[in-house]
């Protein structure tokens, strides 16, 4: 990745997987004098640029936390405006994903969505299914903790129905129940906004996840804004739970015993 505002960097150290809790959408409207809803649809266009930077840049996945389980306490009017402006983005960028290789994966507790969303959704998952360049995920009335119960009850199920047993559990087949269980751990975590929280996103997929807060609202953040976060990923050293010695040994192509 190079131009003036990074620095080359080597690809072989860049994030695999990059989640994004895209905050910051109402107070940018609000900033203006206008509506939160403007703040959302101008949201939007960032996410068009965060899912060509991160196609262009060589980013196996892109994880973008659009809806969380706690949102539908918000506003009914901006709920209803959140329901629509989802549904007119799948109408219009679908075709735009699909030129560009992006397979489009919604992820969460899709049931409360109205059955004309649902089958949206259906079909741009559909459309875009055998794309490769970039996985784009987005999340939609998700929430960590939800994820975590959902797969733990569906395994449970298993164990009543006869076709597994409870000593049969560990950490990997726990995970294969949980939403992006066909994806990379998520390597970078971002959060536009200037709060330091993850709101419940990503518990289990980011438990080595390097964390990024930046105080750009959402509908600012740039190729700029998004290049100074893997610049920061890139020059941090990730250890997972090893000390800075052993990885040193790991890289040099030696082992833990040495």
């Amino acid at each position: 990745m190079t131009g003036k505002d990074s620095q080359t960097i080597d690809t072989a150290v860049l994030p695999r997987h990059v989640a994004i809790i895209m905050d910051g959408n109402g107070r940018w409207a609000e900033q203006r004098g206008k509506a939160r809803t403007h703040g959302h649809k101008a949201g939007a266009a960032a996410v068009r640029r965060a899912v060509a930077f991160a196609r262009r840049n060589g980013i196996q996945a892109l994880t973008l936390f659009a809806f969380s389980s706690e949102n539908w306490k918000r506003p009914a009017v901006e709920v209803k405006v959140l329901m629509e402006l989802f549904a007119t983005v799948l109408n219009r960028e679908v075709d735009e994903l699909h030129k560009h290789g992006v397979q489009l994966r919604i992820v969460g507790d899709l049931s409360k969505f109205s059955r004309r969303l649902q089958e949206k959704i259906r079909q741009a998952e559909a459309r875009t299914a055998a794309n490769c360049e970039l996985r784009l995920n987005i999340a939609a009335n998700y929430g960590g903790q939800w994820d975590i119960m959902q797969a733990a009850r569906t395994f449970a199920r298993e164990v009543e129905q006869g076709r597994a047993t409870a000593d049969q559990l560990d950490e990997s087949t726990l995970a294969s129940y949980m939403c992006l269980h066909d994806c990379p751990a998520v390597d970078l975590l971002i959060r536009t906004g200037g709060d330091l929280r993850i709101s419940n996103f990503l518990l289990w997929q980011s438990a080595y996840a390097e964390l990024y807060f930046c105080d750009t609202l959402w509908p600012d953040f740039d190729d700029a804004a998004f290049a100074q976060a893997v610049n920061c990923f890139v020059a941090r050293e990730r250890r997972f739970g090893l000390t800075s010695q052993q990885i040193k040994t790991l890289m040099a192509g030696g082992t833990l015993e040495d």
